[in-house]
């Protein structure tokens, strides 16, 4: 998971935490964050450049994708996979304060948008399957059907995009 690699958990915690999970809570925890701060399908939302907001980003993702776009489950959990891994790129490798989240919709495709300062380009590396870490591209190059990253005069957006059945 984004942003998680080296902590250590309580004994117990992962079971405590699934076992109160339901997505009436997850789909109620996206409408507050949408709330709180903003759509991005109607505009960039910024959010602080730290490990929690990954969490945020997952949660507007989500209810963007089930509820307004009434995108099917799967695309939506890969869409929310893959949100995270841009948004832990965004956190730990650009020094930014901020960074912006950007969702987009035309027929038979849905995009997501993460921009931040840096004009680092990220990288894909090859992974083994004993990493730990560095396979959030390669995860948004297998679940996405294209990505790419364009530079900008300030910074850079990386984004992804989905094919998708309209209805």
């Amino acid at each position: 998971m984004a942003g998680l690699e080296g902590t250590g958990q309580p004994r117990g915690a992962g079971r405590a935490t699934a076992a109160r999970w339901s997505p009436a809570v997850e789909d109620e925890r996206g409408i507050q964050a949408l709330e709180l701060c903003g759509d991005p399908t109607e505009r960039e939302v910024r959010l602080p450049s730290r490990p929690e907001s990954a969490a945020t980003a997952r949660r507007l993702a989500q209810v963007v994708c089930l509820r307004q776009w009434k995108v099917g489950p799967k695309v939506t959990e890969d869409a929310v996979l893959l949100v995270s891994e841009l948004v832990g790129n965004a956190v730990r490798h650009t020094g930014a304060r901020v960074f912006g989240l950007r969702m987009r919709r035309r027929p038979g495709w849905i995009r997501v948008e993460v921009r931040d300062p840096s004009r680092g380009l990220p990288c894909l590396m090859p992974v083994q399957e004993t990493d730990v870490s560095g396979r959030g591209l390669f995860l948004v190059d297998k679940l996405s059907d294209r990505w790419g990253v364009d530079l900008l005069p300030r910074g850079k957006t990386t984004w992804f995009e989905m094919r998708v059945m309209d209805r």
